[in-house]
């Protein structure tokens, strides 16, 4: 009999009961994250079933969808739909007896980042929430998912879902990425390669040395965009920098139980002679920085590249998405995508608003200005965070260099708030997904990492940052 797989072995411990033959189970899930868009209706049916939360300890509710980011926080919010929403939301919270982090709560932030910067994310545990994005804690070796609104009522009823176990898929990223690549390229260069549906089916588990170097923060990102190509949850093995992330966190555990549970974590990984489904190998060291082109996280490209011909795409369906995608972005095949112009840059989103993206955002944005015509926007994830950068004086040099600075809240990444693109307006953009209207509606979002966001913010065009820190183009 082969070694398990660290999904099988996480999906094993949470089985409450088996229910079929085909892979579906009950399954206990330890911890939810609930934000104000995806959560009413599932509150309304608890009270239309006169049901209570089982646990109300295991979950957290907090605004980060609709509100506005604007400079100075009020509670009031961008209309009178949000303004309902979040009302409600606080609402429930109060009736079920459910922790709430409204928006003047210094604790507040974007469900993915708060929950990890809380200590409520921790490896071995089973996390469903409401939004896709769930994925993210499997950077600490937690398997996390989205589920939907039925699923959240279930959840809050009975601590359970109903589970159907995924394929496997692991993918090894070999070498070592060069000077201006980071993780966010790597994930988007694989999903470039699988293509939008190729983990589709898959839990996948990212391993191999260029992982194993990444900082807790960067494989965060992997986490979050490979959803992007279909994955329905993902694992990486919790090491080392994953406790030096966790010790000392607001939940975390503390003194005898900090060391019986960092011993036990340790010993979570896939063994050795475990099969998965499907192997992908991908080698950092050939990856050059990453931007995308259409309306899907797949159509992407080198910043090096021009833009591709839709009739090289081998089936009919591809080519006429990719006709479909550049007459939607207003572009043609054939043009240097290092020489498009943009409108707008924008930092933030529960993929790149930390502390290592500001970071690494003030690099680029330090002794320059933001070019002529373009307006730039960073978005820190928590508010945190945002006093972070401020103290470490990140928010000066941003501030400086002509950036809006504002605080945190999922902003442009979704157009369900104040912070929308005209239409026709082009966006250089640190967000997971670039679908039509995702950022308003004829809205035009090219995804890339922050530091090539900073690029283009001070360009005014994608630009290669490698051409801006001493790097060689590749």
């Amino acid at each position: 009999m082969s070694g398990r797989t660290l999904y099988d072995k996480l999906i094993d411990a949470h089985v409450v009961r088996q229910i079929d033959d085909d892979g579906l189970v009950l399954l206990y899930v330890d911890r939810t994250v609930l934000n104000e868009y995806t959560s009413p209706q599932a509150f309304s049916g608890l009270r239309q079933a006169g049901r209570k939360v089982w646990n109300p300890r295991a979950a957290l509710m907090v605004v980060d969808h609709v509100n506005s980011t604007a400079a100075v926080r009020t509670r009031q919010m961008p209309d009178a739909g949000a303004a309902r929403q979040v009302d409600y939301f606080a609402e429930n919270a109060r009736d079920f007896g459910i922790e709430y982090f409204d928006i003047l709560d210094p604790r507040q932030g974007i469900e993915h980042v708060i929950a990890p910067e809380q200590g409520l994310v921790m490896p071995g545990m089973v996390i469903a929430a409401g939004d896709s994005h769930s994925t993210a804690y499997g950077a600490f070796g937690a398997l996390g998912y989205g589920i939907g609104t039925s699923d959240i009522e279930h959840y809050l009823a009975t601590s359970t879902v109903r589970y159907r176990r995924m394929k496997t898929m692991r993918i090894d990223v070999t070498g070592r990425p060069s000077l201006g690549v980071t993780a966010k390229d790597i994930v988007m260069e694989i999903i470039r390669r699988i293509g939008a549906d190729g983990a589709a089916g898959y839990a996948v588990e990212f391993c191999g040395p260029a992982v194993t170097d990444m900082t807790v923060e960067g494989r965060i990102v992997m986490s979050i965009m490979i959803v992007e190509a279909g994955a329905r949850g993902v694992v990486i093995a919790p090491d080392q920098k994953v406790l030096d992330y966790l010790q000392g966190r607001p939940r975390a555990p503390k003194g005898e139980m900090w060391t019986r549970a960092s011993e036990a974590w340790l010993q979570l990984r896939s063994d050795p002679d475990a099969r998965f489904d499907r192997h992908v190998t991908i080698d950092a060291g050939e990856i050059a920085p990453v931007v995308t082109w259409g309306t899907s996280p797949d159509q992407a490209i080198a910043v090096t590249d021009c833009i591709p011909d839709p009739e090289s795409n081998g089936a009919a369906d591809r080519k006429a998405a990719a006709r479909r995608a550049l007459a939607y972005m207003g572009l043609e095949a054939g043009t240097p995508i290092a020489s498009v112009p943009i409108d707008l840059a924008f930092i933030g989103s529960c993929t790149n608003s930390r502390i290592e993206d500001l970071r690494d955002a003030a690099r680029i944005f330090g002794g320059r200005h933001v070019a002529p015509g373009v307006r730039a926007i960073v978005v820190p994830g928590s508010t945190r965070i945002r006093a972070q950068a401020e103290a470490e004086g990140i928010a000066r040099v941003l501030i400086d260099a002509g950036v809006e600075w504002r605080q945190s809240g999922c902003s442009m990444c979704l157009a369900m708030n104040d912070d929308v693109l005209a239409p026709g307006q082009r966006s250089a953009s640190s967000t997971n997904r670039n679908f039509e209207g995702r950022q308003g509606p004829g809205s035009r979002t090219h995804l890339m990492s922050p530091a090539m966001v900073a690029a283009a913010a001070v360009t005014g065009r994608i630009t290669d940052v490698r051409t801006l820190i001493g790097g060689e183009p590749q």
